[in-house]
């Protein structure tokens, strides 16, 4: 398969446009390294059918992302694996197709019958199904020139991971400097949520729950005695409270430190 991508490549016609600097080399490794790849999300991606701009700089208008998003709902999430499905070389950007991109399926001619008197049939057979990908483009505001591949994945590296990486290692990697320090020390912070806390702690020993004057709360106990035991509070998905006790071992110490704002 791979084989085939590379022929088939080679063959596309590669046109200089004037206004670009790439040489016919370098558009051509663009393409094959771009082409197919499947890369890691590390951040949200809405599905758009109008392309959604990244700069060369790998900056991005997350609220405007954020409004397509409550238009057309995900095209993918943190940790979900996507494939660059069409390359696009311009004058001064670079267009990404994602998993498809955004179509419905449908065709102006899908409606379309012909024959005669009343023996009609359609002239589409309805049989191209709708993708629920997105569009990306990266804007450089200049003539393309000297670019390669591995430029353009680091450019995309704030929303896509080329590495193969896990799902928990990309998800991570989003997350604050002190979450993150806590998670590698297995320790568990006000605030966290819960798939944090099961990064820094695993899956509890025990779940218990109960509400005190209207407060509803969830305790996760980690730990078996004698040694410590770890207890953590939620109250919806965030943790309200961390208590370490010392079982059989003659002390009892407060939790870690709130999360710092």
């Amino acid at each position: 398969m791979a084989a085939t991508l590379m022929l088939a490549l080679a063959a596309l016609p590669v046109p200089l446009r004037s206004a670009d600097k790439l040489t016919y080399d370098e558009r051509v490794e663009l393409l094959r390294g771009l082409m197919a790849e499947y890369a890691t999300v590390k951040t949200f991606l809405p599905r758009s059918k109008k392309a959604l701009e990244v700069e060369s700089t790998g900056k991005y208008d997350k609220a405007k992302w954020d409004a397509v998003a409550k238009q057309f709902g995900p095209a993918a999430r943190t940790g979900d694996t996507v494939q660059i499905t069409r390359v696009t070389l311009e004058d001064d950007k670079i267009a990404l197709e994602i998993n498809g991109g955004l179509k419905s399926g449908r065709h102006w001619y899908d409606r379309v019958q012909i024959g005669m008197g009343t023996q009609t049939a359609p002239v589409s057979n309805g049989n191209v199904n709708p993708t629920t990908g997105t569009n990306l483009e990266i804007l450089f505001h200049q003539p393309l020139a000297g670019l390669t591949s591995a430029e353009v994945k680091k450019i995309l590296s704030p929303l896509l991971d080329f590495e193969k990486r896990s799902a928990t290692a990309i998800y991570a990697d989003t997350l604050p400097p002190a979450i993150k320090k806590a998670i590698a020390d297995k320790r568990v912070l006000e605030g966290m949520d819960r798939d944090q806390v099961l990064l820094a702690m695993g899956h509890p020993t025990h779940k218990s729950r109960e509400t005190i004057d209207g407060l509803e709360t969830e305790d996760w106990v980690f730990g078996t005695p004698p040694g410590k035991i770890t207890f953590v509070t939620f109250n919806g998905n965030k943790v309200i409270k961390v208590k370490e006790a010392f079982a059989g071992l003659g002390k009892e110490a407060a939790g870690p430190e709130p999360t710092p704002r």
